[in-house]
């Protein structure tokens, strides 16, 4: 299995971080449907900004399972380590830090995917955060900037050299985006670079496809975002494939109204009922965007402005697909 200091994860199928969607109602659903590891939003490394609402929530770990990881941003080494002490303090049990983020607004900061231009600025943040902690400290990159500086190999190890105890690594450039296909030879070479656990990020969207990443990269897991929103139990199927090389029969329709309906709850209770209904929204409108009539009831559930409308909205859209023959 695979150790992040004292921390043993239990599936080689890992959540990755996401910014508006690993809140703690969805990182305690993944990790219930088999994820090995979750890791938080991004929290900036600035603690001025940390007194807003969405900071506070973010911030907030209460009742969640071991190991509680907490990925932090920024491109100012000292401001790195106090983020990462403050975090620690706060229940953090892993330290994960962000170089991958690709978003206009982070690297427009010198933070997230932009650090990778600037190796010897890598290199201090990461030692000053390990420095920092008594914890286990991780990282997630891309594998580079662009195509004429995929510098992936050499980030990776300056990472362990400097103490990062996993690495996470997205087979895209940080000019790619989301565009085009990930690409694995990278990770791959990563792999043969260094030692310590690896996973790899991009485009798993099934578990045939977990298995054929691990095979080719030789990581140790398989870190899946976007999948996940649409498909949380993503995590168990993978894990099972891994484990027995075959697949577990598709959730039926009463199971995914159960699991929705305990996410929406749970949801409304982190959030109140106020903001709770209007984050339900993406997260209802994301599961259930593969089944028939999907995109109508969305646009119809978007208008609801009351949780207890919203959840009868939900019994009714399923009831009506088990009654009309797909029943589970």
């Amino acid at each position: 299995m695979i150790n992040i200091g004292p921390y043993q994860l239990t599936s080689r199928a890992i959540l990755a971080p996401m910014a508006g969607v690993t809140d703690r109602p969805f990182r305690r659903m993944c990790r219930e449907l088999g994820a090995g590891l979750v890791v938080s939003e991004m929290v900036t490394s600035d603690s001025r900004l940390w007194n807003s609402r969405k900071s506070r929530q973010r911030l907030d770990h209460t009742g969640e399972p071991d190991p509680r990881s907490v990925q932090i941003a920024g491109g100012d080494p000292q401001m790195m380590a106090d983020a990462a002490r403050r975090n620690r303090d706060n229940g953090a049990q892993i330290i994960d830090i962000n170089m991958g983020c690709p978003a206009k607004k982070v690297c427009n900061k010198a933070a997230g995917s932009a650090l990778l231009r600037d190796e010897r600025l890598v290199a201090d943040i990461l030692e000053a955060v390990v420095g920092a902690v008594d914890i286990p400290v991780t990282l997630k990159i891309r594998t580079g900037w662009d195509d004429d500086q995929r510098n992936g190999v050499s980030i990776a190890r300056i990472a362990e050299q400097s103490g990062i105890q996993a690495l996470a690594v997205h087979g895209r450039t940080r000019c790619q985006l989301y565009t085009g296909e990930a690409e694995y030879d990278t990770i791959a070479a990563i792999r043969q670079a260094i030692r310590i656990p690896l996973f790899a990020n991009g485009d798993i969207d099934s578990p045939q496809k977990a298995r054929q990443v691990l095979d080719y990269t030789g990581a140790d897991a398989v870190m899946v975002g976007r999948t996940a929103q649409s498909r949380p139990w993503i995590f168990r199927e993978i894990e099972h494939y891994l484990r027995h090389g075959e697949l577990l029969p598709e959730p039926g329709l009463s199971w995914q109204q159960a699991l929705l309906l305990d996410h929406l709850a749970a949801l409304l209770e982190f959030y109140g009922p106020e903001q709770g209904v209007r984050i339900a929204r993406k997260h209802v409108g994301w599961q259930l965007q593969t089944l028939p009539g999907a995109e109508e009831f969305r646009r119809s559930f978007n208008r609801i402005d009351c949780g207890n409308e919203q959840r009868q909205a939900i019994q009714l859209f399923f009831d009506r697909l088990m009654q009309g023959g797909l029943a589970a």
